[in-house]
């Protein structure tokens, strides 16, 4: 019997060794998945700041007439208070007020956009917006290059990207750590089928806005429905070429292509030109710009 026992005794001890190098092993292995190392005792690994920053501190927008909000208020005058992008006005709740709140948002943002501008003359805004240091520039421009006097007039596609390139350039030239949130276009085919229901709308597009989709805007003949196709694939092309050169740079994000894919009716467009957005659709594109700049990284 005292054999026997001395036998199970032994056996224990050595059961409790066996567990003890198990248990040690399996801790050491989970130090190891968790992102440490039995070396180091098991800290994990700092986790990566996020490249996009959703909460920018200073807004500052260049462009062309639509940010500076030309037609929403009065004819034939910018209204850059309701601006998407930097208005201070309640109904517009523009991008700069979503981030910021109204009181700082009167300070820490910026519009340099310029009615008329096309992709040639984003260079110089971008400079002359760098100035205030920003943490945050918004972009939507190309419609110029495309309403023009005849779809020949239209700005290239590769000229397009060059000066959308040096603009980006220049940006980071002044701004290496800025972000910038790029608007897509909007759909100039649209803008034609919706404001062509009003008789008013048609009158003033006579005027000489943007010929190249809205001149005869009720002739339906071969040659201006090709018109009317040979400017909306060329705003389809200028699209492409934000999307691609916005994708290069770390820090610059699109809308993905909800302004253009917007479904606006004649409530969001200007009932002064039937061309321009009205402060409703002023308010639709600080709420999609909104969401692009907010959106968690994947």
């Amino acid at each position: 019997m005292g054999q026997g026992t001395y036998r199970g005794g032994r056996g224990r001890r050595r059961t409790r060794a066996v567990l003890a190098v198990l248990t040690t092993a399996v801790l050491g292995a989970g130090a190891c998945d968790s992102g440490g190392s039995a070396e180091s005792g098991g800290s994990p690994s700092p986790t990566p700041t996020p490249v996009w920053d959703t909460s920018p501190e200073s807004v500052a927008a260049v462009g062309d007439s639509i940010t500076r909000g030309f037609d929403a208020c009065t004819v034939l005058s910018d209204c850059p208070e309701v601006s998407w992008a930097t208005g201070d006005s309640a109904e517009v709740d523009s991008l700069a007020v979503r981030l910021l709140g109204k009181q700082r948002a009167a300070g820490r943002s910026w519009n340099h956009a310029v009615t008329g501008a096309r992709m040639a003359d984003l260079a110089g805004q971008v400079t002359r917006a760098a100035k205030h240091r920003p943490e945050l520039v918004t972009v939507m421009v190309g419609a110029n290059d495309a309403c023009r006097a005849s779809t020949a007039a239209m700005t290239p596609v590769a000229e397009f990207r060059e000066q959308f390139e040096d603009a980006m350039r220049t940006l980071r030239a002044e701004l290496p750590k800025a972000q910038v949130y790029v608007s897509s276009i909007p759909d100039l085919k649209r803008l034609w089928s919706q404001g062509r229901t009003s008789a008013l709308g048609k009158q003033v597009w006579k005027l000489g806005i943007c010929p190249s989709m809205l001149g005869d805007a009720d002739a339906v003949d071969a040659a201006a429905t090709s018109r009317r196709a040979t400017v909306a694939q060329r705003v389809e092309d200028y699209n492409a070429v934000l999307a691609e050169v916005c994708a290069a740079d770390e820090r610059c994000r699109t809308d993905g292509g909800a302004v253009y894919d917007y479904r606006f009716g004649t409530g969001q467009l200007s009932h002064w030109d039937w061309f321009h957005p009205s402060v409703d659709g002023q308010a639709r594109l600080a709420a999609i710009a909104y969401r692009a700049v907010t959106a968690r990284e994947s």
